[in-house]
């Protein structure tokens, strides 16, 4: 089995014997039903990793020591910030889930005209919490050592209408670009996808107008979850580290 891995946001350092957080310390005890002496490894989002070994497995408290740290890191060198219409549970779990194993470096969930999940105030802080969470479960599964950030929900032209720097891409089936087509990007990339049912016209055409380059992804329509992951992959090919 592999060493498991566990993201905990307290401050790390070699030699130092650490409690670890309830729900990290149950997943120890009682799903994999760690033993005192079993190796692991924690981080904490600020670089690097540190290997350590269970000190105590008790019922309500564990306890590690923090032996060795390395500085090996999994990010990729292209920066890619993802504004995803909001779309429902699972697919959007699933979105964010693939996309941090993608190499996304931040993940902005958006509601535009088409999107039909309702969520406000308390109810859409709840939901990016718990963004927030699949977004460490899966820095934890795939060796990322640095957990992007889940913003807050936003809304569309109030997103649309704040300057960013670098190539920014709208996923639109009618388009005719083609991103094999397109110049290495000096600034990362900034990529608008839609919920179920795409950008509204009105939409893509307020992305253009705010220097948004319309991409196609060949002559298939791409459910949300599948456009995302499908050009993620392809920027990773092109310009990160596949």
């Amino acid at each position: 089995m592999a060493t498991p891995r566990f993201y905990i946001d307290v401050p790390l350092q070699t030699g130092v014997e650490v409690e670890l957080p309830a729900g990290v310390a149950s997943h120890c005890s009682r799903v994999l039903r760690l033993k005192e002496n079993a190796p692991l490894i924690l981080f904490n989002g600020q670089g690097g990793e540190f290997r350590a070994r269970l000190l105590s497995v008790e019922k309500r408290r564990v306890t590690a020591l923090l032996e060795e740290w390395s500085g090996r890191e999994a990010e990729s060198p292209l920066r890619v910030q993802i504004a995803q219409g909001v779309s429902k549970g699972e697919r959007m779990d699933y979105t964010v889930q693939k996309a941090v194993e993608l190499g996304v470096y931040g993940i902005t969930p958006i509601i535009t005209e088409r999107t039909v999940v309702n969520l406000k105030g308390e109810r859409a802080e709840k939901r990016r919490i718990h963004w927030q969470g699949v977004v460490v479960a899966a820095c934890e599964q795939s060796g990322r050592n640095k957990v992007p950030a889940v913003e807050s929900l936003v809304h569309f032209k109030q997103w649309i209408s704040q300057p960013r720097q670098g190539l920014k891409l709208v996923l639109h089936h009618r388009a005719a670009q083609a991103l094999q087509t397109m110049a290495p990007p000096e600034e990362g990339v900034t990529l608008l996808i839609g919920p179920e049912g795409g950008l509204s016209e009105q939409e893509i055409m307020l992305a253009e107008q705010a220097g948004f380059v319309s991409v196609c992804l060949g002559p298939r329509v791409l459910r949300t979850e599948t456009a995302a992951l499908t050009i993620l992959s392809l920027l990773q090919l092109l310009w990160g580290d596949f």
